[in-house]
């Protein structure tokens, strides 16, 4: 066995194989199963992005339309889980009941039981089905609206801005979401996945695992970057200050700034140079650019001053500040979407297991310390 001290964080440490996602940080690159985010950015849609992380290749037409139908068949919630949306208090972090509502769903799930691939293939429809469900039947109920029922004619990202606003979405707001929610699919072994393969490899279920993923994804290192880059924003514009101006004098107080750097990309993380994209065609669209003109002065700035790029997080804040979206929902947002790569990844962790068990490298008093009576302590 190694003795090798991995360093803090487990920082360029390997830690399995997967043929899910591939990151190449100093060129800038990410695959889902080998295929360019660029390409699927421009070219694919969530569903059939989603399909390919599960199995493995792009569908054929049959075999996406045959997708489409069991992901909206599987757009109902378990009136036990619309109970609970109804009886936690308003004032709770939607992420706190979402996890709480995905651990509920196990109960109900007709799957319970068995972790076979067919089995964790139908719980992976219902979850990413669902997810998107409970976030935005939660934020109908927490303001009083009432809930809307799915439409089967729309597309995952279509649903769900339809039961979130309960108004259809233009085309351009379905497709900006959608590229989001491609963007977000999948990273490969980032604190949540790795918590779902942990998790999966105890031979635990399904539910449990993306349940898991979910705390993992609640902290504020992880899914959280987004929303404090909107705060800034926001605080910016309540100041009615330059925001050039405004960094410059964060970074003299030596506070940081969210939605920059990376721990893997050395250069523009790949998804960022979509969603700035998407930012100021919403904008535009909307007919107000100023979260994206704010956004493109900060980022140029940073990229000087520090030598830092945005990552997804910085651009994804004004996307869907412009799509209406509250900022507590922007990390149950990137649940919506990661549903799909967690799932690959507990499907592929279940189909070649072995338990996840690292070393800790021991950093104690040294061995054999003496035991001291208590009368002697």
């Amino acid at each position: 066995m190694s003795t090798a001290v991995a360093p803090k964080g487990l920082e360029g440490i390997v830690a399995t194989t997967s043929s899910i996602c591939f990151i190449d940080g100093d060129a800038g690159v990410l695959s889902y199963r080998g295929i360019d985010i660029h390409e699927l950015a421009g070219k694919s849609t969530f569903e059939e992005t989603t399909y390919l992380l599960w199995n493995g290749k792009l569908p054929t037409a049959a075999e996406l339309e045959a997708f489409n139908k069991e992901l909206a068949a599987a757009r109902v919630l378990p009136p036990a889980v619309i109970t609970l949306l109804k009886s936690v208090p308003t004032s709770a972090s939607p992420m706190e009941v979402l996890r709480t509502a995905v651990s509920l769903l196990s109960i109900y799930d007709a799957d319970e039981k068995d972790s076979s691939h067919a089995a964790n293939l139908r719980k992976s429809f219902r979850l990413t089905a669902q997810i998107s469900m409970i976030v935005a039947v939660f934020d109908r109920i927490r303001k009083g609206k009432a809930i809307v029922e799915a439409d089967p004619s729309l597309t995952h990202a279509g649903n769900f801005l339809w039961m979130l606003n309960g108004e259809k979405p233009s085309a351009t707001a379905t497709r900006a979401f959608d590229i989001a929610l491609i963007l977000h699919a999948d990273h490969e072994l980032n604190a949540s996945t790795f918590a779902a393969r942990v998790i999966a490899a105890t031979l635990s279920d399904m539910h449990s695992a993306i349940t898991g993923a979910i705390g993992a994804l609640k902290g504020p290192l992880h899914g959280g970057a987004n929303e404090a880059t909107m705060k800034l924003l926001f605080a910016i514009e309540a100041a009615d200050a330059d925001p050039v101006d405004y960094v410059r004098q964060m970074f003299a107080s030596k506070q940081k700034i969210s939605g920059f750097g990376h721990r893997v990309y050395h250069t523009e993380d790949p998804r960022a140079t979509h969603l700035r994209r998407m930012s100021e065609e919403l904008g535009k669209a909307a007919g107000n650019t100023k979260w994206f003109d704010m956004s493109r002065k900060i980022e140029l700035f940073v990229k000087e001053e520090k030598k830092l790029n945005a990552n997804v997080d910085f651009y994804s804040a004004s996307t869907y500040t412009t799509l209406g979206i509250d900022i507590d929902l922007f990390t149950p947002i990137f649940a919506i979407s990661r549903i799909s790569g967690w799932a690959a990844h507990v499907l592929e962790q279940h189909d070649d297991n072995r338990l996840i068990r690292p070393r800790a490298d021991y950093t104690g008093p040294t061995y054999p310390a003496p035991y001291i009576d208590i009368a002697s302590r």
